[in-house]
């Protein structure tokens, strides 16, 4: 589809310069644009691949010279990452599916789908399932008994959703997200060695071994509006009460969640995140890849935890952690920075006992 240029521009509420008529179809790098793209240079850096394409219209930063760069049009926005956002929502191609019921789709008789709702080959509805408008659940997808599935909602290839499940609306799920899973809740008749390890600090599991006893998940999972899952992630349902998630937060690609968790609003968990049992997180957090969360802890409010960053405490509202075990940044990267230096000293240290050793051995 094509846009003109000046449409784009009253859509990312900027301003169009040049040939604002001129028409694009599609967005691409400046180096591989061609003269039906739009060029995204998003910094001065990234303007300089202009030459090497063929693109007639970019997108550039607020007081870019776009006519420097040999342009016939241009956009220009104070924050062009952001600008992005409203962008990618034009260009989108979609997922290619076809509107409508698939004839392979299983749709329980007591399941009711809202107007629009689009369901995918071999996909699986089963009963007193809730769908709202304008869903698009795509192909090989299971949704359990009891599910509520607010409006918009768009389901990838092979997403599970358990029981009981109750999501709000604009829900975005990627390939392979389960939702709704039993935790990993097990139990032995007496302290188990792990108990045992966790309450002595390490300096004791004699425990005798003993058979693990599962305990069932018979709560569920409750996500707000305008939440999405990537691709292989899991969000575990809760043992009694539900494990939640607030509105507006954006899980990524192969993230656990566990049960009984609490996740506050609009925070945002990167790759590889694991959340263990019961821990409460607050709002606005940004928790950076592979950063590992205890159980039954609490994050506050605009917590930042650096890439690998493992948090077994207690973490107040607005600090910025990180490392193993995660501490405030600045004290982690002194300690980083002191333990570059102990070969040094090391050797310094073993270089003084040698002569004080000579020293005293000449007296």
């Amino acid at each position: 589809m094509a846009y003109r240029l000046k449409d784009i521009a009253a859509a990312l509420g900027a301003e169009a310069f040049g040939a604002a008529d001129l028409l694009v179809t599609g967005v691409a790098e400046p180096a591989q644009a061609g003269p039906d793209d739009l060029a995204l240079a998003l910094e001065p850096r990234f303007a300089e691949g202009l030459s090497q394409g063929s693109a007639r219209a970019a997108m550039l930063w607020q007081g870019a010279d776009w006519q420097g760069y040999g342009l016939d049009a241009a956009i220009l926005v104070p924050r062009p990452r952001h600008a992005m956002a409203a962008l990618s929502v034009m260009m989108d191609p979609g997922t290619g599916q076809n509107a409508g019921l698939h004839p392979s789709a299983v749709i329980d008789p007591s399941a009711v789908l809202g107007e629009g709702v689009s369901v995918g080959a071999l996909s699986v509805i089963g009963p007193q399932v809730q769908i709202g408008d304008g869903s698009v659940i795509g192909a090989q997808v299971s949704i359990a008994a009891g599910v509520v599935l607010g409006t918009n909602a768009d389901l990838r290839d092979g997403v599970r959703i358990g029981p009981r499940v109750r999501i709000g609306k604009n829900f975005i799920a990627q390939s392979g997200a389960v939702i709704g899973g039993d935790g990993f809740s097990f139990v032995t008749p007496e302290p188990s060695s792990a108990e045992v390890a966790r309450r002595s600090l390490g300096a004791d599991s004699s425990a005798q071994g003993q058979t693990w006893a599962r305990i069932h998940s018979l709560g569920a999972v409750i996500l707000g509006d305008d939440i999405e899952i990537g691709a292989n992630s899991t969000i575990d349902a809760g043992t009694v009460r539900a494990t939640q998630v607030g509105s507006g937060t954006k899980i990524d690609n192969l993230v656990q969640i566990g049960h009984n968790v609490r996740i506050g609003r609009h925070c945002l968990l990167c790759a590889q995140v694991g959340v263990a049992g019961s821990t409460v997180i607050g709002d606005h957090v940004v928790l950076g890849g592979q950063t590992g969360v205890s159980d039954n802890i609490f994050i506050g409010d605009h917590v930042v935890t650096g890439g690998a960053s493992v948090v077994l405490s207690n973490v107040p509202a607005g600090r910025v952690v990180l490392g193993y075990p995660a501490a405030k940044m600045d004290t982690t990267l002194e300690i980083f920075r002191s333990l570059r230096r102990l070969p040094r000293l090391t050797r310094d240290i073993a270089a003084l006992k040698k002569a004080v050793f000579k020293s005293g051995g000449n007296d």
